[in-house]
């Protein structure tokens, strides 16, 4: 059967189209008599509103749209489940985008957007990501995310990345190793450069030489780069990898070359992916909330999509995470990780 429309309903309740379109959009007054005649013609004929026509009369989607760099890996998948949760809270709908790390990628991203979606967020840890989501969107609504913390002037969540990777180096230092490598992330990315500024500075600080070896945040290059490392023949007695993923490689690569962590050598990551908990030793990281953030920044666009709809501006323009060291295994061993295991419900270490 043809599925009714709007027309139908209106022949049904002898009322006009435009008289069901106020009723069903609530734009305007209609007298209740007339209301409850449309309501009736909507149960009776089961009419289900189309999604592009009433966006054409209400200048909405009920759709954010979220554009990342990457779609695969654990971090993205529990940022993308607590934007999902707080989008579902809303009433509203998410679109999801990849970039892939690409300026050109995210540009057509951007573009494919526009008269989608109420609102977007996007993030891409470049130096351009302001300037291009600016540009692009025109006067939609826009959240950045991870765009630095020299970003200001535009409504963003931004990571402490800097003072976190020092409070992990830190932590390595109290437990009296001073031949700390780290592992970095990938060239051009902002979060690894700060990642990275923060173990030099730590490191520095204590006296000690840095030791930095590349990665691209992925497992395999935390894999090659702790290779790398035991191959010089000078074993470092410690490791900050700058996400966990390169962290959980290095254990690997450990583990097959007979190191034994944190005995040999300690091991501190960062952003506490759920993994984090489940390898063994359990790794030692500093957590961020991923779902969390997630699920901010989806709040946080609807109050800015409510605040740019009655022509106001969101105050709080930029929000700033700052990292919680989470000790595990990975750096104190098994006895002294429950030891310092906090107690608190809903922890996940």
């Amino acid at each position: 059967m043809k599925p009714a429309t709007i027309r139908d309903v209106a022949d049904l309740a002898k009322v006009s189209v435009a008289s069901v379109s106020r009723v069903l959009t609530g734009a305007g007054v209609v007298a209740e008599p007339t209301r409850m005649k449309v309501l009736e013609a909507v149960e009776a004929l089961s009419y289900v509103p189309h999604s592009g026509a009433r966006s054409l009369s209400t200048n909405r989607t009920d759709t954010v749209g979220v554009i990342l760099p990457d779609l695969f890996g654990e971090f993205f998948s529990e940022l993308i489940r607590g934007m999902d949760l707080a989008a579902r809270s809303a009433g509203l709908h998410l679109i999801v985008s990849s970039s892939h790390d690409d300026a050109s990628d995210a540009a057509a991203a951007i573009r494919s957007m526009r008269g989608r979606v109420d609102g977007l967020i996007v993030l891409s840890p470049h130096l351009d990501a302001a300037n291009l989501a600016a540009n692009l969107a025109g006067r939609l609504p826009v959240l950045l995310m991870n765009g630095g913390m020299n970003e200001a002037g535009r409504p963003s969540i931004v990571v402490d990345n800097h003072g976190g990777a020092r409070v992990a180096v830190e932590h390595l230092l109290s437990l009296g190793h001073r031949h700390i490598a780290h592992i970095g992330g990938p060239k051009g990315n902002l979060e690894a450069r700060e990642r990275q500024e923060g173990y030099v500075e730590a490191m520095r600080a204590a006296g000690g030489q840095p030791l930095i070896v590349d990665g691209d945040f992925t497992q395999a290059s935390g894999h090659r780069a702790m290779q790398a490392l035991l191959a010089e023949g000078v074993r470092p007695e410690a490791v900050f990898a700058g996400n966990d993923m390169m962290a959980v490689g290095a254990l690997l690569a450990m583990q097959d070359a007979g190191v034994r962590v944190p005995d040999d050598v300690a091991v501190v990551g960062f952003d506490d992916v759920p993994i984090a908990a489940l390898v063994r030793p359990a790794l030692s990281t500093m957590r961020i909330e991923i779902a969390e953030t997630g699920r901010r920044a989806v709040e946080r666009l609807v109050t800015l999509i409510a605040s740019t709809s009655d022509g106001g501006s969101e105050s709080d323009i930029r929000e700033v995470i700052t990292p919680r060291l989470i000790v595990r295994a990975s750096s104190v061993g098994d006895a002294a990780a429950l030891s310092l295991a906090a107690p608190s419900t809903g922890d996940r270490s």
